[in-house]
C-alpha cells in the first residue's frame, strides 16, 4: 500500500465515522507573523479548538502538507524530514477518548493492517504538583483494544525518557506512562510553561516496533518507545485538551473536551511497507532511484547525501508550487536554504549541471494527486528553482577561485580565511572545508574555533559601532533596563500582531522599574485587547526565543530585512537589526528560521527572551493625539 492509497484510505474512513474532510491550508500561513510555515495540522484549526465554532461542525479530518525546519540538521537519518504530511481527525467538543483511541487502532489494523503485536502506546502519568492525575483512562481504554486483539497489555510506569533508557522494557508490558515532557500537550510545552488561559492535557502517543535489532543500547540505552533509537517510531499522537490553565496558574477541567489527532504520513507508510527508513516510501523512492541513476552510485552507500537531498527538493517544490520565491527575508530565505543545501550534497555525488531540471519532474510527479488549488504555481517551479541553483553554483565558482588561489600561493587556510569567505562570497563553511581537501590546500589545525571567533569579532563590532546610535530612552544599561528593552521589542510586535499591523514606535522611556512605551492609534485599547496584548508577549517569553543581531547597510535593513524603525532619515548608513526568533548559534537576523521582532536599534539586549520574567501592563492612556501610551512591569 502506497502513501497516497494510506492518504485516501484514512479520508475515507474518517469520513466513515462523520467527519467532514476540510481543505489543507497553506504551508505559509497569511497574518501569523509567529511562524516560518505551518509546521502541523492543528496549527490552522487553533481558533477552533480555543472555542470558536468551525463551519463545517465538530468533526473535522484532513491531510496537512507541513513542515519544520528545527530538523533540518537531523535529517540525513531514517526517519528525520523537514517536509511531511499530517493526517488528522479533530473532535470539537464531540467525541473524547474511547471512541478516538478504539478507531485509530482499527484503522492501523484493519485498514492499513498493521500487526497490532507491534504497536506500543504511551499515556501521561500524572503532575502531583499540579493535582492533574494519571490518565488511567485512556490506559484502560487501550487495554481493552488490544484484549480484542488477543493481547494482554500490560502497563509500565517510566517516567522520563531518561528513566526508561536505563529501564528498558519488561516481558508483556506495552502501555508506557511518561512524564510531561513526553505526554502533555500545551501550546507552550509542557506543564511548567502552559499559557495562561489555554486549553491543554494529556496525550497519548502510538508507537511501531521495527524489532529490537534496531536499538542501539550503546548509544541510545535500552529500548522503549520514547527513545532516540530506531526499534520504535511514532505513528500518530493524541491529545486529550481536557484543561484549562487558570489566571492564577493552576489547572481545571474544561466543560467541552476536544480530541486533536496527527500520524505522519509518511511514518504510516513506512510501517505499513515494514520499513524504518522512510526513505523507501512511494513519495521517496522515485527520487532516490533517480539520483542513483544521475549519481551511479548506491543508495545504501550514499544515504546521508541522498536522504537530503530528496528530502529539501521536496520541500522546496512544495513552496514553490505554492507560489514562495527564493530571497533573503524569512520563509524565502528557508527556500534558498533548501534548494542550496540540495545542489551541495548534490556536488557531494557528484552530480554537476542541470541537477534541478533532471530531479523536479520526478518530484512533482509524486504531487498530481494535489489540486491547482494547493499548488497554484506548480507550472513555474522548474523555472524558479533552476535559477536558484544557477544563481548558488555562480557563487560556489567565485568561492572555489578564492581558495585556488590560496592554494597557489601555499598558505595555511585559517578560520579567519574561511568567514572572510563565507561573510564576503556566500561560501557556506562546510563547502569551503570540502573544497580545500579536494585540492589539497593546509587547513590550520584550530579552523573551527578561529572561524567562531572571527564571527565573535564581527558580532562585537557592530555592537561597539552602535553603541549611543539609538539609546530608545535607557535611564542607564543595568540587567533589568535592558530587559526593559527587550521586552519593548515584544511588545510592539504584539501590537502589531494583536491590534494593527501598522502600528509603529513613538518614543519610549525605560527605568529598572518599568516601561513607557508610546505607539500611534487613535482610540483607546479594550481590556480584552490589552489582555490578549500581554498574552502574546508572555507566550513568547515563555518559549525562551534567542535574539540575534547583525550590521547592516540601511536600505538593506528597510527595504530587503523589512525591519522595523521609525527613524528611518535619522539613522547612518550602516545600522544594527535585532531580530527576535527561532534560530541556531551562528545565526543573524537575516538567516533566523522563525521571526518573532525585527528592528533597527542599538541595543543592548538581553540574549533569550526566557530571562524577561513575566510580562504585565499596568496601565493604558492617551499620551497626545493619535498616540497612545502603555506602562508595564516585569515581574
Amino acid at each position: 500500500m502506497n502513501a497516497n492509497e494510506i492518504r485516501q484510505k484514512f479520508l475515507k474512513f474518517q469520513e466513515k465515522h462523520g467527519h467532514k474532510v476540510i481543505p489543507p491550508a497553506p504551508l505559509v500561513l497569511e497574518n501569523d507573523p509567529t511562524t516560518l510555515f505551518t509546521g502541523s495540522g492543528m496549527q490552522p484549526l487553533l481558533p477552533y479548538l480555543l472555542g470558536q465554532p468551525h463551519p463545517e461542525g465538530t468533526r473535522l479530518t484532513d491531510s496537512q502538507p507541513s513542515m519544520r525546519l528545527q530538523d533540518i540538521e537531523d535529517v540525513g537519518d531514517p526517519r528525520h524530514t523537514t517536509v511531511f504530511e499530517m493526517l488528522g481527525n479533530w473532535s470539537l467538543g464531540d467525541y473524547f477518548k474511547e471512541e478516538q483511541i478504539t478507531n485509530y487502532f482499527e484503522f492501523l489494523t484493519k485498514e492499513i493492517g498493521l500487526d497490532p503485536s507491534r504497536i506500543y502506546v504511551t499515556c501521561f502519568i500524572g503532575n502531583d504538583k499540579y493535582g492533574i492525575p494519571k490518565d488511567a483512562e485512556a490506559a484502560e481504554i487501550w487495554q481493552k483494544v488490544f484484549k480484542k486483539a488477543g493481547i494482554n497489555a500490560k502497563i509500565a510506569e517510566i517516567g522520563s525518557a531518561k528513566d526508561g533508557d536505563q529501564r528498558g522494557i519488561k516481558p508483556g508490558e506495552r502501555i508506557f506512562f511518561y512524564d510531561d515532557k513526553e505526554n502533555w500537550w500545551s501550546r507552550g510545552g509542557g506543564i511548567e510553561t502552559t499559557p495562561l488561559g489555554d486549553p491543554c492535557g494529556p496525550d497519548s502517543e502510538v508507537f511501531y516496533d521495527f524489532g529490537e535489532d534496531k536499538q542501539d543500547v550503546e548509544k541510545y540505552g535500552k529500548s522503549h518507545p520514547a527513545s532516540d533509537g530506531a526499534r520504535f517510531m511514532e505513528i500518530g499522537n493524541q491529545v486529550f485538551m481536557q484543561y484549562k490553565r487558570n489566571e492564577d496558574g493552576t489547572f481545571s477541567e474544561l466543560e467541552k473536551k476536544n480530541v486533536d489527532f496527527g500520524g505522519g504520513l509518511e511514518r504510516l507508510a513506512a510501517a505499513a511497507m515494514d520499513s524504518f527508513d522512510v526513505f523507501k516510501i512511494s513519495l521517496m523512492a522515485p527520487i532516490v532511484a533517480k539520483l542513483e541513476e544521475m549519481s551511479h552510485k548506491k543508495y545504501d552507500n550514499n544515504t546521508d547525501e541522498m536522504r537530503i537531498i530528496a528530502d529539501h527538493l521536496r520541500g522546496a517544490y512544495l513552496l514553490a508550487a505554492q507560489g514562495l520565491m527564493p530571497s533573503n527575508k524569512a520563509q524565502g530565505y528557508a527556500l534558498r536554504r533548501l534548494v542550496r543545501r540540495a545542489v551541495l550534497k548534490a556536488l557531494d555525488l557528484g552530480i554537476g549541471q542541470d541537477f534541478l531540471p533532471e530531479i523536479l519532474p520526478v518530484i512533482e510527479e509524486n504531487y498530481t494527486d494535489l489540486s491547482d488549488d494547493i499548488l497554484p504555481n506548480r507550472a513555474n517551479v522548474l523555472a524558479i528553482l533552476t535559477k536558484e541553483e544557477n544563481a548558488f553554483r555562480k557563487t560556489i565558482n567565485k568561492g572555489v577561485k578564492e581558495l585556488q588561489k590560496m592554494a597557489q600561493a601555499g598558505q595555511t587556510i585559517t578560520g579567519h580565511d574561511l568567514f572572510k569567505l563565507q561573510d564576503t562570497y556566500g561560501f557556506p563553511l562546510e563547502l569551503s572545508v570540502e573544497e580545500a581537501y579536494k585540492i589539497g590546500v593546509n587547513l590550520s589545525k584550530d579552523y573551527q574555533a578561529e572561524f567562531a571567533q572571527a564571527l565573535d569579532a564581527q558580532r562585537e563590532r557592530s555592537k561597539t559601532a552602535s553603541k549611543g546610535m539609538f539609546k530608545g530612552g535607557l535611564s542607564d544599561t543595568s540587567d533589568q533596563t535592558v530587559k526593559y528593552h527587550t521586552a519593548c521589542h515584544l511588545l510592539l510586535a504584539a501590537l502589531q500582531k494583536e491590534i494593527d499591523p501598522s502600528i509603529n514606535q513613538k518614543g519610549s522611556n525605560l527605568t529598572p522599574e518599568r516601561l513607557r512605551f508610546d505607539f500611534n492609534i487613535d482610540r483607546k485599547l479594550a481590556p480584552e485587547e490589552l489582555q490578549r496584548v500581554e498574552d502574546c508577549v508572555n507566550t513568547w517569553i515563555a518559549a525562551d526565543y534567542p535574539v540575534f543581531f547583525a550590521e547592516y547597510d540601511k536600505d538593506y535593513a528597510f527595504d530587503a530585512l523589512h525591519a522595523h524603525g521609525s527613524f528611518r532619515d535619522r539613522y547612518p548608513d550602516r545600522v544594527t537589526v535585532y531580530a527576535i526568533g527561532f534560530g541556531v548559534p551562528g545565526d543573524t537576523p537575516d538567516t533566523i528560521e522563525q521571526i518573532i521582532s525585527m528592528e533597527i536599534c542599538g541595543g543592548p539586549h538581553v540574549a533569550h527572551t526566557g530571562e524577561l520574567g513575566k510580562f504585565k501592563i499596568t496601565k493604558e492612556e492617551s499620551s497626545s493625539a493619535g498616540v497612545r501610551r502603555i506602562k508595564a512591569i516585569l515581574e
